[in-house]
């Protein structure tokens, strides 16, 4: 029996090419998204493909799209955490509170209920167990100036991470994360013209193709229960990370 995975953020980006690389790997794909056009056209007809538009801050309705996939594919096997928003707006008294709060309540909070509602599912399962991946960011690890919205939910996004890690262990639900670096996505579509850096210039950054996290997230979710990749990090290898600044 094919294997499930629930994809949120699957509209676009690395959502999108996931969602693309999970179907060819023969999977059964929930897409989750705001809009539910780029979702079908991700989807492109599949039957392994299920879209539900929904909005990942609202418990409501997080928890009936994830009662709905486990009811069309009959369990779920793994969560990718992926939907997230950027928010880089200056210095922290430039950012304004509503902008913080955007960005805590997609990035921080709809981790938290997608990953609480797959770990319900996954819990009371047979058999038991699951895998949630959630996506970070090098700015889990090292900020860019102006992101004080974005890097701190990335950071707490590690400690999440962790946590369900600890308490999935008895449930035989594993938990990992996969921070990203210069994926080329729209987001990323800039970087080549030039990006503010810690120095205070502005200068261009090399980007990766996206199909490689899309494998990566793939290998993360395909590996036996036993085996956990608890922190990986995958990027553009010339990117200014190590030694930034």
């Amino acid at each position: 029996m094919a294997k499930t995975i629930v994809i949120t953020g699957a509209g676009s980006g690395i959502g999108a090419a996931t969602a693309q690389r999970f179907l060819a790997a023969g999977w059964n794909v929930a897409l989750i998204g705001r809009r539910a056009e780029p979702l079908q056209t991700v989807a492109n007809n599949s039957p392994q493909a299920f879209a539900l538009p929904c909005d990942v801050s609202d418990e409501t309705t997080v928890d009936s799209a994830f009662d709905q996939i486990a009811s069309r594919f009959g369990r779920i096997d793994t969560l990718f955490n992926n939907a997230g928003i950027g928010a880089f707006g200056g210095t922290i008294d430039q950012i304004s509170v509503a902008d913080w709060r955007a960005c805590v309540d997609i990035n921080l909070t709809g981790s938290f209920i997608c990953a609480r509602a797959a770990f319900r599912i996954m819990r009371s399962q047979s058999p038991q167990g699951g895998r949630i991946i959630n996506n970070g960011s090098i700015s889990a690890h090292a900020p860019r100036p102006g992101s004080a919205p974005y890097t701190a939910t990335k950071h707490a996004i590690t400690g999440l991470t962790k946590t369900i890690a600890l308490d999935g262990r008895p449930y035989d639900i594993t938990c990992g994360q996969i921070d990203i670096g210069n994926a080329a996505t729209d987001l990323t579509a800039t970087f080549a013209d030039g990006i503010l850096q810690a120095d205070g210039d502005i200068r261009p950054e090399p980007t990766m193709d996206v199909a490689h996290v899309a494998q990566t997230v793939l290998q993360m979710a395909e590996l036996p229960s036993e085996v956990n990749v608890l922190s990986m990090t995958i990027m553009a290898s010339k990117m200014p990370f190590v030694g930034r600044g």
